[in-house]
């Protein structure tokens, strides 16, 4: 018997909105994420961030991604009804991430439907915007996600 909170496929209608709790990145996680995934200089070395076009040290876009994405998990929309996704669209990073900054991520449903061809899924799109402090966007993607239906859709 499913969760009566937990979300799935028919709770996801066009339009309808999520809003992440907030996350700081820190200037120490910022330079270790870097180190791992996406060694550039304005991203591990405070000094070469500082004569570069930015003006100082910011998050790889690939983090802001990471930290955006874990946020909405946390949410725990699709703890239950999650079946994987095709993948993101879309991607646009559109302000640099600093240390200090506090993001949270804003996602809505664009598009929903069942499947032709399996009654116990169905397939979304949506819109995800994750914000800083200020409420600025800071980068912008579309995802695909396949969820379980709470209950097969009779065939």
């Amino acid at each position: 018997m499913p969760d009566r909170d937990a979300f799935f496929f028919e709770d996801f209608h066009v339009g309808r909105r999520f809003i992440s709790r907030g996350v700081t990145l820190t200037e120490a996680e910022i330079i270790d994420f870097a180190f791992k995934y996406d060694p550039q200089p304005f991203h591990i070395d405070k000094q070469a961030a500082e004569d570069s076009q930015y003006g100082g040290l910011i998050a790889s876009g690939f983090h802001t991604l990471a930290a955006g994405f874990r946020m909405v998990i946390q949410q725990n929309i699709f703890t239950a009804c999650s079946m994987g996704s095709p993948g993101m669209d879309e991607i646009r990073w559109l302000k640099p991430v600093r240390p200090g900054d506090t993001l949270h991520t804003v996602c809505t449903v664009t598009e929903a439907k069942p499947s032709n061809s399996r009654n116990d899924r169905g397939r979304i799109r949506m819109s995800y915007e994750i914000r800083n402090q200020d409420g600025e966007a800071v980068m912008t993607f579309t995802a695909a996600q396949i969820l379980k239906r709470r209950s097969p859709a009779e065939g």
